[in-house]
C-alpha cells in the first residue's frame, strides 16, 4: 500500500525528484558525448575508449536517475537531451544541417519532457 503522506514529504520537501532530472539529464548528454566522440579528429584507439568511458558514465547517471523517478520519466528525459545536444552539437561544431522539422520535433519532444515531468506519475518512495 502506498503512503500519501510519505509521497507528499517526499516530492515537497527533499529534492530528490530534481536531483532524479539532473541525473537524467546527465545521462543524456555523456549519451551525446559519446556520439560527438566518433567524430573526432583523433586515433581510432581514443574514440573508442572515449565511447566506452561516456557510455559507462552515461549508464551510471542513468542508473542513478532510476532511484529518483520513474522509468518513463528517466527515459524520455535521457533521450530529450541525447536528441537535442547531440543535433545542436553537430550543427555548431561540424556544421551539419538541421532542417525545420527537426526544430520542430525538438519542440515537440521538450514540451513532452514538462508535461510528463508535470504529470501525476507517482514519485518513488525510498524505504530506506
Amino acid at each position: 500500500m502506498i503512503d500519501q503522506n510519505r509521497i507528499m514529504e517526499r516530492v515537497s520537501g527533499s529534492g530528490t525528484n530534481g536531483k532524479g532530472y539532473a541525473w537524467a539529464v546527465s545521462a543524456g548528454f555523456n549519451a551525446a558525448l559519446a556520439a560527438i566522440s566518433v567524430k573526432l579528429p583523433l586515433q581510432q584507439f581514443l574514440r573508442y575508449g572515449m565511447v566506452l568511458l561516456f557510455n559507462v558514465t552515461m549508464w551510471a547517471c542513468y542508473v542513478n536517475s532510476l532511484k529518483a523517478l520513474s522509468s518513463l520519466q528517466a527515459t524520455v528525459t535521457n533521450f530529450a537531451t541525447n536528441f537535442i545536444s547531440s543535433g545542436l552539437a553537430g550543427f555548431f561544431f561540424f556544421r551539419e544541417s538541421l532542417s525545420f522539422q527537426w526544430f520542430a520535433g525538438a519542440i515537440l519532444i521538450i514540451i513532452g519532457v514538462v508535461i510528463l515531468s508535470n504529470s501525476s506519475i507517482e514519485e518513488k518512495v525510498n524505504t530506506d
